[in-house]
């Protein structure tokens, strides 16, 4: 008797508990826009934004180093205030083409031959869709060429500190360079072995 009232009260009330039929990762459900769940694989890990800095440091001495080697320590004539307020600061300028320029063609052509540069390698992340697809030629020159801002000493600099902000801010764990893209940066190794075979 009491067993049949106690199953009646309980059909009149809804249940406190839910039970979510549908499956998925932490990031697969955070990885999502107001138009719906982007298909992104099972187990994808997000990178941190500590590995990402890190990343990035490395790839900047190592790129730095190397055009201080060609160019014979030329190069440094980017940071030579004296140089750039003196007659001879075509110098300067011409060394500054040359330090984006170098970058631009690091990033890019890592990004679309390796999918991922040789600091993110170190690191074990890389940058794929949104998705966890592979990145296109397009989407590549269109990431590198925002990248290149925090190159640039004060502005770069702050623009740095900023997306930081941003990637601990959001649960996508994206710059904002990543938003306008459509990017996520991820540890290589959780994608699936179809996502990651493109990723040197």
């Amino acid at each position: 008797m009491l067993g049949v009232k106690g199953r009646g009260m309980m059909n009149d009330h809804e249940s406190p508990i839910t039970i979510n039929p549908g499956s998925g990762t932490l990031a697969k459900a955070i990885v999502s826009n107001k138009k719906g769940e982007k298909n992104i694989p099972e187990g994808t890990i997000l990178a941190s934004r500590i590995d990402r800095l890190a990343s990035f440091i490395l790839d900047v001495i190592v790129t730095t180093t190397i055009l201080v080697f060609i160019t014979r320590g030329s190069v440094l004539y980017v940071w030579n205030l004296s140089m750039w307020s003196s007659y001879d600061f075509h110098y300067s300028l011409g060394m500054t083409f040359v330090f984006f320029t170098a970058h631009w063609l690091y990033w890019r052509l890592s990004g679309v031959y390796l999918s991922r540069s040789f600091g993110q390698k170190i690191f074990g992340i890389a940058v794929v869709s949104d998705d966890g697809s592979e990145m296109t030629s397009k989407m590549w020159d269109r990431r590198v060429l925002r990248k290149l801002i925090y190159l640039i000493p004060i502005i770069g600099w702050y623009n740095g500190i900023y997306d930081l902000a941003r990637i601990s801010q959001r649960h996508t764990h994206q710059s904002d360079i990543d938003v306008k893209v459509n990017t996520i940066v991820v540890k290589a190794y959780s994608l699936p072995p179809s996502f990651r075979k493109h990723i040197k």
